[in-house]
Formats: C-alpha cells, structure tokens, sequence
C-alpha cells in the first residue's frame, strides 16, 4: 500500500492524495451478508438535530461483520478484500470449510488465499488474522478486534492501521497497550485478531475537494468567529478576533480543554495509565 498522487487534469485532483490498496474489482458486496441503512443526518429519535453537518452523501448498504469470531477450529480462505464505505479499515470476505461465508477487518498482510482460523486451543503458529482467547496469545504481539467483556464481541482499536500490543497476562487480567498509549486492562478469556488492520495510511489522505466530503455526508462548516455577535458568542469583531474570550460553542460551551469523558463511566475502572502518562489512582 502506498500514497498516490494523481496527475491534476482536473482541479479536484490538484490536491486528492489517496491510498493504493489491492482490493476487488467486485463494486457489489455479498448480498447476503449486507442490510440496509438509515441515514438519520444528524437527527435523534424525536426528529431534532443533535449532530450539525451531517446530511446527504452517497448511499450506502451495511456490512455485517463477524466481530465474534465464534466458528471455533473451522479453517477459512480469504475470498477476496473489499471497500466498506461505513468504517475506515478494509473487509476479508471469508469462505470457510462448510461453505459459510462471513465478513471480517482485514489487516495489514492479509490478501486472497490468506488462510485463517479461530480457535481455543494453543497453536505452533501464529498467524494475522487468526482469533484467540488473549491468555493463549504470546505477550508483545499486536492484536486487534479485542472484545471488553468475553463474548460480547470485539469492541476495542477496530479503526485502520489499529493494534494494540499485549504487555502482560496476569490470571484472569490481560493488560494491554492501547493505539493512543492508554493501558488498559481486560479479562483474559476475551477474544482478540492476532496482527494489525489495513489501510494504515488512510490518516494520510486528502479528499481534494469540498465535493468530495458531501459524497461522505459531511454539510459545510462555518467558523464562529466569522459569524456574527448574534449567532455565536466568538462572532463579531474587527478583522480576525475570537473576542479575547476561550473557545467556545455557539451554547457557551468550552470547546477546548475541557474533559469529555464521563466520571462515572463503567470501563474507568480498567484504565491502568491514561494516555497523557497519568496513572490512575484506585480509590
């Protein structure tokens, strides 16, 4: 995989950057394994907008994805790798040994023929793509798809170019090395892909034009300090002033620096480390 830069015969290629990945030909995923999607742009379910500039874009069918991995000791062949247009990682379409097909991220090294398996049993080799309870995983391998409660499905580093490394298993707690430096502890008979996801250069990327977002859904956006007094507190002003005041939203909200995650949010309790290097204190 590599960055490409297209030759600009047309003004929206002078600045698209967009990533080289071998995947198939075939536009149509498999029809089985897809259902439909409503696009609800923004709105929750009284109708209201809660999330702005959202609205439009192409239409978009949803993958359904196996993030149980729970066809234990039956192998599988990559049939081939596609695009999914709802998440940033490619998809393996999987055909396994008794004709049943399912979908599944796939990473870095991972392309037609790839062979994989998920199992609960020690193996001599371990190989991309291949699921395992995280006690049966060899400490310092990446792994991905990592579930939070064991049979629930994987919940955790599921974006492209994601993994997040075993540093130690201790009983029945796993701790991991999450993608943005957080430690994090797990149970140990959680399920995990051993390997990294694909399409790790996606973040490299450019669109190379403002048409290219409303493909994606993505409505203008319009800073506040352009704005007037009226519409937004940073707004007004002579030439380029935020008014001497802190970022702010149009409601008074802090928009910068100040925390976003909950107190009492359950999955606290398993934070080792944050990702500023702050250990947790256990009270």
């Amino acid at each position: 995989m590599a960055i490409v830069k297209l030759r600009p015969i047309t003004p929206g290629q002078r600045f698209l950057i967009k990533t080289s990945v071998d995947v198939s030909k075939t536009n149509a995923p498999n029809r089985r394994l897809t259902q439909s999607k409503l696009r609800i742009s923004g709105r929750n379910c009284y109708g209201r907008i809660t999330m702005r500039r959202r609205g439009g874009g192409h239409k978009r069918l949803w993958r359904v994805i196996d993030f149980r991995r729970d066809k234990i000791d039956i192998p599988a062949v990559v049939e081939r790798i596609e695009y999914d247009p709802n998440r940033s990682a490619n998809i393996a379409l999987l055909k396994y040994a008794d004709g049943e097909k399912r979908y599944i991220l796939a990473t870095e090294k991972m392309a037609e023929g790839s062979a994989v398996v998920s199992s609960n049993e020690p193996q001599d080799e371990y190989d991309e793509g291949m699921a395992l309870p995280l006690f049966l995983i060899p400490q310092g391998l990446k792994v991905h798809c990592i579930e939070y409660e064991p049979g629930k499905g994987a919940q955790l580093v599921r974006a492209a170019g994601g993994a997040a490394q075993l540093v130690a298993i201790d009983g029945d707690r796993a701790t991991l090395r999450m993608p943005s430096g957080e430690i994090r502890c797990v149970h140990s008979r959680c399920r995990a892909t051993i390997g990294e996801i694909g399409n790790a250069e996606k973040g490299k990327t450019s669109l190379g034009k403002a048409g290219r977002n409303r493909w994606l859904g993505r409505r203008p956006r319009v800073r506040g300090v352009a704005m007037n007094p009226i519409d937004h507190p940073m707004g007004g002003g002579h030439g380029k002033t935020s008014g001497g005041g802190h970022p702010v939203s149009p409601w008074g909200q802090l928009s910068k620096g100040k925390p976003t995650r909950r107190r009492s949010k359950p999955s606290n309790s398993s934070i080792v480390v944050r990702r500023n290097g702050r250990k947790v204190r256990k009270s």
